[in-house]
Formats: structure tokens, sequence, C-alpha cells
């Protein structure tokens, strides 16, 4: 029943859509969050061998799969999405005379809200886990494993809090402002891989994810879309990823992989970049058919539907996983007997994915409510002692926990420095109307 009174929500707002909605801006980012679901369900291969659980890396076990990241590393695909829908949500409110801080605050709560649930519920587990006895590095890879879906949203949020900034350099120096970044980005990987400066390959969080947010601005603004403007970058982004991979010893995955010395995503380098521009050169390409597509009652509406729930999808899916592998080895190792990588194993993942998309819709029905209450209904305006040290305390409490997870080997059994510092970020930004909206 809820289900069903969900789509028909869904259908309403599909209904009410003006016709002047790019509704393929809608539609990537639902298509690129099941990507990115399906890329970490089939990317762990847990198994129990001896009676102990083993959580292999199929790009580890199967190095063939590599390839596949070229397809399944959709987060460039999330940053141009971004960069459309942020350059056309500020344009919205300057022409309405919107502040800037109403406007910011809008777009972090819905970005924070859904994660404190989530940073709760693994506060608990891992206390419980701490007093039942169970070894602190257990509770701390579980949960890094688990929360590692939240270093986008530490990045994310500071994209959003830079876009006046990054829209004023888009206005006033074009595409200089896009390659200005890659040539900051290049730089860098420079320094950090072949000076052997590696501490400074962070800064590429800022350079190469804004870079690419950029290219949503050129999207916004038409200079992006249909063949005749978009293969051409997908195959400057094709030549430049080959050659990275290859002549520039650049590893091929697209996602880390355990074992290798150098990571094309811890940090992020060129290699994002150019699959940046190849992806979203291909998928543009084909964005007038399936704008006609998505005129259609049902795919439109299913695309909203998807995108009512985006972050919570987002957030737990990994969560739902690890719980029912916790949950199998609990249970004697039940359904983790097959040899992953083998033909019986990969025969069994849609069954696997059937198990955890039962899971993940369990968390959906219990923690969805919060993505929808994140944007209170009368908007609030927060002035900028609170929204730009709140955002800065997010993302470095999000960082930190998707880098090192939530445990620790002290009393709680749970890093309390490093939640309190993202809870308290997010009670700035998220908690309390100081004072409303003003016109500019």
């Amino acid at each position: 029943m809820k289900k069903q009174t969900a789509w028909i929500r869904a259908r309403q707002l599909a209904d009410r859509t003006p016709e002047t909605r790019n509704r393929y801006v809608d539609f990537l980012r639902a298509v690129a969050i099941m990507a990115v679901v399906m890329g970490h369900w089939l990317i762990v291969a847990p198994s129990v061998e001896g009676g102990r659980l083993r959580l292999d890396h199929m790009l580890s076990l199967e190095p063939w799969t590599q390839w596949l990241t070229w397809v399944f590393q959709v987060m460039p695909v999330f940053f141009i999405v971004g960069g459309y829908s942020n350059a056309a949500s500020w344009e919205a409110a300057r022409k309405s005379g919107q502040a800037f801080d109403l406007w910011v605050t809008t777009r972090l709560r819905r970005l924070v809200g859904p994660i404190l649930p989530l940073l709760l519920v693994w506060s608990v587990i891992g206390m419980l886990a701490r007093q039942l006895g169970v070894d602190p590095g257990v509770i701390k890879i579980g949960s890094q494993v688990a929360l590692i879906p939240v270093w986008f949203l530490a990045v994310y949020a500071m994209v959003v809090m830079l876009v006046p900034v990054t829209r004023w350099a888009w206005r006033h120096l074009g595409m200089g402002s896009f390659w200005a970044l890659a040539l900051a980005a290049a730089a860098v990987d420079v320094a950090a891989l072949a000076g052997g400066f590696r501490p400074i390959g962070w800064v590429n969080y800022m350079f190469v994810w804004l870079a690419v947010h950029q290219l949503g601005y050129l999207w916004r603004d038409g200079r992006l879309s249909g063949p005749t403007r978009s293969l051409p970058w997908a195959a400057g982004g094709l030549v430049l990823l080959v050659g990275l991979v290859t002549v520039g010893k650049y590893p091929l995955s697209m996602v880390g992989v355990p074992g290798e010395e150098v990571s094309n995503t811890q940090p992020p380098n060129l290699t994002l970049l150019a699959l940046g521009a190849l992806q979203g050169g291909l998928l543009l390409a084909i964005e007038a058919p399936f704008r006609r597509l998505l005129r259609k009652p049902f795919p439109w509406t299913a695309t909203i539907l998807l995108n009512g729930r985006i972050m919570s999808i987002y957030l737990w899916h990994v969560t739902a996983m690890v719980l029912i592998i916790g949950l199998a080895n609990t249970l004697g190792g039940l359904g983790l007997g097959l040899q992953p990588g083998s033909g019986v194993w990969w025969a069994s993942r849609p069954i696997w994915i059937a198990i955890l998309v039962g899971a993940l819709f369990i968390f959906l029905t219990i923690f969805g409510r919060f993505e929808r209450s994140a944007v209170p209904k009368t908007p609030i305006a927060l002035p900028a002692w609170r929204t730009v040290p709140g955002t800065v305390m997010v993302c470095a409490g999000l960082a930190l926990i998707a880098l090192g997870g939530i445990g620790s080997d002290n009393m709680l059994g749970i890093r309390v420095w490093v939640l309190s510092l993202t809870f308290v970020g997010a009670a700035l930004i998220s908690f309390g109307p100081l004072r409303r909206h003003t016109s500019i």
C-alpha cells in the first residue's frame, strides 16, 4: 500500500511538471545512482572459507572487471548533473531576489539531513558491538565500508557553497574557468605523482570535481547538448583517458583497487576528469531522444519516484549489504559458500541483488522520511557565521569517517570527536530559525 501511495504521489508530481524542466537531468541522476548501487553490490565478494568470513574485492580477484569501472564509476555524471541543476537553481534564486543565505541553507539541508540517521544508527551499532566484545578493528572496517558513500557528500557540500564563485567565474571567463581548474589538477598530479609529493594530491578533490562541475554549466548554457557538441568531448576524453592509463601509467581501474600504490579516486586525478568528458559527451549525445521518452507518464513518474529517495538509496545501500553479510555469516555462512568469480557465483548474483534490494527497501521504509523532512516547508535563511563553519565541520567529519570509519578502541567503541564534529556542524546548518529570508 505504501509503495502504491508513493507511486501515486510521484504521478501527481509528474503531472504538475512544467514543460520547461529538463527531465533528462533528473533521469541521469537516477540512472547514476542505480549504477553506483549495482557497482558496490558486485564489487564486494563475500565468502566463508574454513569457517572464516572473507571479503574479497572483485577488482583484485578478477582484474578483467577493472574495465567495467569505466561504466560504473559515475561520480563524474553526478557532478555534471550537479553543475546543471545548481546553475538553474542559483539563476532562479537570483531572479526572484532570494538571498544566498536562504539558497545555500536549503541546498545544504537536503544534503545533510538524511545523513544524520545513518550516523546515529552506526554509532549505536558501534557502541553495542564494543559492549559485546567485538574487536574494534571489525567495527572500524565494517563502518568504513558502510559509510564510504559519505565522501561524495563531503566534497559536494563544499562545491555547493562555492556555486556563486564558480558561476561568477563561468559568466566572466567561460571555458577559461574550466581549463584553469583542469590545468591546476594537472599540476597537482605532476607534483604528487612525478614529484613524489603525495600529500598535495588531496587538493584535487576540489580542482578535479570543480572542473567537472563546470561542464554542467556548459551543458546548462546549451553548449554541450546534441551529438555535434558533445561527441568531440567524448572523443577527447577517451583519447586522454587511454593515454593516461597507458603512457601516463595511471591505474586502469576508475575506483581504488586494494594493493595498488596509486589510486585514481583517493585522491582523484586527471583520469576522472577525462572520464567525465567521456561519459558526459556520450550521455549528452543521446539527450534529445531521452527527453522525448521522458515526456511519457511512466518513465517520468519512475524517475521522480527514484529521485524522491535518491539520497536515502545512496546512503543506505552499503549498510544494507554489510548487515546482510553479517547476518549470513552469523547463520553459519548461509549463501556464502560459493567461490567468488566462478561461473556459479556470477549466476547467483541476481539472487544476491534481489536480497539486497529487499534489505534496502526496509531501510528506505524506516528512514526515507528523513529525506522528505530535510527541508522545512517554510524556508529559513541562516547567516553565514552558521552555514560556513557548519559546512566545513560537516565536510571534515564526513571525510574522516569515509577514510577511517567510526570504530575506536576507547570505552565507547566509536570515534566520538569525529562524530561530534559532524553532528555539531549539522546542527549549525539544520536547526533553529534565526531569521527569515530577506531579499537582496
